[in-house]
């Protein structure tokens, strides 16, 4: 009796242990096919190039073709819907951004909570907009842009991507700080809003770096500020809004996801070649080109970003009563 209790102890043990091996045999075979990172916007912007420049690396590093899929719509929700229904296996990814923190409060009837149904991967990089307005205009610093606004309440317009974007969300942020009333028109993606800012027909627009660039250096648009908390490498001798709005922060945020329950080990490892891609030099200097910076960090500091920037959206979301279109 006591032979065959030890046997049944020992065959327990070997059968708990089964799921354990198995996960990690997963993981050191991982990857066996082609991975795919679903992009929730066309093809071109400043995130799709952020995940192609991530997948050639993996691609390159595990052996297997990391192949980006765009699936744009509903501000970036439904490439993160497709991801949520995916099976968790490690081979549909998600290249999430700070508009999926946006999105969990200004949609009303999404089909999942973003926080609770993906597992955070890797944090790739973050980088500030730009508050840029045309050399024309009567202000050349913060303090002169807030005192214009308030002095013409209702009379100054920001242009942005959409509504419940992130050049929205920082306009709406800055509006809140310095107690101005801006009034926000909304296009179909920076370039439209740019072109409207030349022509005068809006008079500010809060921007990613790469579409505002080229017309900063040839002067026809003057940089106020960044919004990020320290100054952008880019952008050397421009001040921060946080310069003038204490505690004024806005950036756009860049890492991986994937379904939750993927196995721990599989996210261990896109982590650490995440965090090893990123510390490359030549893909630092890729994304300085974007305007933003490598930001390395484990899984789980990723996912308390992830909540942090989704709070404190969903309270900026409230207080302007954002609906989205």
């Amino acid at each position: 009796m006591r032979l065959h209790r030890r046997a049944m102890l020992r065959l327990a043990a070997g059968a708990a242990a089964l799921p354990a091996v198995s996960r990690i045999a997963q993981a050191q075979s991982y990857p066996s096919r082609p991975v795919h990172i679903i992009v929730g916007f066309p093809p071109g912007g400043s995130i799709d190039i952020v995940a192609r420049l991530i997948g050639q690396w993996l691609s390159e590093r595990l052996g297997q073709q990391f192949v980006v899929e765009n699936r744009g719509g509903a501000g970036g929700s439904l490439g993160a819907e497709a991801v949520v229904r995916a099976p968790p296996d490690g081979y549909t990814l998600l290249l999430c951004n700070s508009g999926d923190a946006v999105n969990a409060t200004i949609y009303d009837k999404l089909n999942f909570n973003f926080i609770r149904d993906i597992a955070p991967v890797a944090s790739i990089a973050n980088g500030p907009l730009v508050l840029v307005v045309r050399p024309s205009f009567p202000v050349t610093t913060v303090p002169d842009f807030i005192a214009y606004a308030k002095a013409n309440p209702g009379k100054v317009s920001f242009g942005s991507a959409g509504i419940g974007t992130v050049p929205q969300m920082a306009g709406e942020l800055f509006k809140a700080m310095a107690g101005v009333n801006l009034v926000h028109v909304p296009y179909r993606g920076l370039g439209p809003a740019l072109n409207d800012l030349l022509g005068g027909t809006v008079q500010a627009v809060f921007s990613t770096m790469p579409p505002a660039s080229g017309h900063m250096k040839a002067g026809t648009l003057r940089a106020l500020a960044v919004t990020s908390t320290t100054r952008s490498e880019a952008l050397p001798d421009v001040p921060t809004v946080g310069d003038f709005l204490p505690g004024y922060e806005a950036t756009l945020m860049a890492g991986l996801a994937a379904p939750k329950k993927t196995p721990t080990e599989i996210v261990e490892r896109l982590n650490k070649e995440t965090n090893a891609a990123i510390a490359d030099p030549k893909m630092k200097a890729r994304l300085a080109d974007l305007g933003v910076v490598p930001l390395p960090m484990t899984s789980a500091d990723f996912g308390k970003l992830i909540a942090y920037e989704t709070e404190k959206w969903a309270k900026v979301i409230r207080a302007a009563n954002i609906k989205a279109g």
